[in-house]
């Protein structure tokens, strides 16, 4: 009886979190048995390609009368990255922030000149994880109300802002996930972001506030928070968000050495939105600049293994050297993609095999004969 008892309450849970479930939600992590439950319900929907670079990479008004700013409404979900955000609030993304990735790759290259293989990488390794594969869906944060955060149910739903993947820990606007909101823009955290375009960039954001800024909130998640780690991938994006403002959140009309000015900042920070007249920079970017930022504090990718101030090297993590950044694709796909969905089969497995060529096809030029096949190398199985 009481197996039974058991059994009808799991049954009961089950059908309970697929009615709920968004089909957006990410699949990564779920149980044989809720995804058995899941993906019956879903809309399957044949993934649409990765575009390819634009023709027209110039200086380009963005903030023009066919895009204009428009707050987030009660049910529209933003996350923990400014320039998405900022993306959505104009109507390049769909303003109510779920969209498929090749909606953002096209995004972001129009909006902030994002180089086309960069793109594809970031959005594919996103999508892989914090995306749902089976509707071709990607929700950039969660949902928010006007009494603060709303996150979908289940938790497992919540796009962008799954942690220690892309967000992450020592972010320089956003709270560590130990402290319960890792997705809110955090004000105490910007403001002291401005005290650092005082002391180290007479007033604006440049590389060498990039640097001081990352070491500094790197130390402070040291030795205040136990649960503390900087492992791939989220030892790239903690490095990659720190030139970002430089490369694609400054003016484009801007001439000579690049750096973004406090009240630009501002604009995209604290309120996802272009400055008046503002154009995308004129030349295709990336991380340009990455080298250094990481090169003026030097630090392995770790954790804190023992509480507070007890950070610790992991040997077995891809670092941010030139020749291991094949690795780092490498890692991705046989550690994080291949521990959140250990064994698919079916549809998903078809998809998740689509996405890890596109993914690949990013870098093949960087990587080549260094192919990961963690399901056989078939999209059709």
């Amino acid at each position: 009886m009481v197996s039974f008892v058991n059994f009808v309450s799991l049954a009961l849970a089950l059908a309970s979190t697929a009615s709920a479930f968004p089909a957006y939600g990410s699949l990564a992590g779920l149980t044989r048995e809720q995804l058995d439950v899941i993906l019956p319900r879903l809309e399957f929907k044949q993934p649409t390609p990765p575009p390819g670079p634009p023709k027209d990479t110039g200086v380009k008004l963005i903030n023009d009368a066919a895009h204009p700013w428009k707050a987030p409404g009660p049910s529209d979900i933003r996350g923990p990255c400014p320039g998405l955000n900022t993306l959505a609030n104009h109507g390049y993304l769909p303003r109510n922030g779920v969209a498929s990735p090749a909606q953002i790759i096209t995004a972001v290259q129009e909006g902030f000149n994002m180089e086309n293989s960069f793109a594809r990488f970031v959005t594919y390794s996103a999508h892989l994880i914090d995306g749902n594969l089976v509707t071709d869906l990607l929700s950039i944060g969660q949902a928010t109300n006007e009494t603060g955060p709303a996150p979908p149910a289940p938790a497992l739903a919540a796009g962008l802002d799954t942690h220690a993947l892309f967000e992450g820990d020592a972010s320089m606007t956003r709270a560590d996930a130990y402290w319960g909101d890792n997705h809110s823009f955090n004000q105490t955290l910007f403001n002291e972001l401005m005290s650092f375009m005082d002391k180290y960039g007479n007033g604006r954001y440049n590389l060498t506030v990039a640097s001081e800024i990352r070491w500094q909130r790197i130390q402070d998640s040291m030795s205040t928070n136990p649960t503390f780690g900087l492992i791939m991938p989220r030892f790239f994006t903690a490095y990659a968000e720190t030139t970002f403002p430089i490369n694609f959140f400054v003016d484009g009309r801007m001439t000579g050495t690049r750096s973004l000015s406090k009240e630009d900042a501002q604009y995209f920070f604290q309120r996802g939105q272009f400055p008046d007249g503002w154009h995308r920079h004129g030349v295709p970017s990336s991380t340009e600049g990455m080298d250094t930022v990481v090169n003026a504090h030097p630090i392995r990718p770790g954790s804190n293994t023992k509480g507070v101030n007890t950070y610790t090297a992991d040997p077995t993590s891809a670092d941010l050297s030139p020749e291991q950044f094949c690795l780092i694709y490498v890692n991705f796909v046989n550690r994080s993609v291949k521990s959140l969905y250990p064994n698919p089969t079916g549809v998903l497995l078809k998809v998740l095999n689509i996405n890890l060529q596109w993914l690949y096809d990013s870098i093949s030029e960087q990587c080549p004969g260094q192919q990961q096949f963690p399901y056989g190398n078939s999209t059709t199985q």
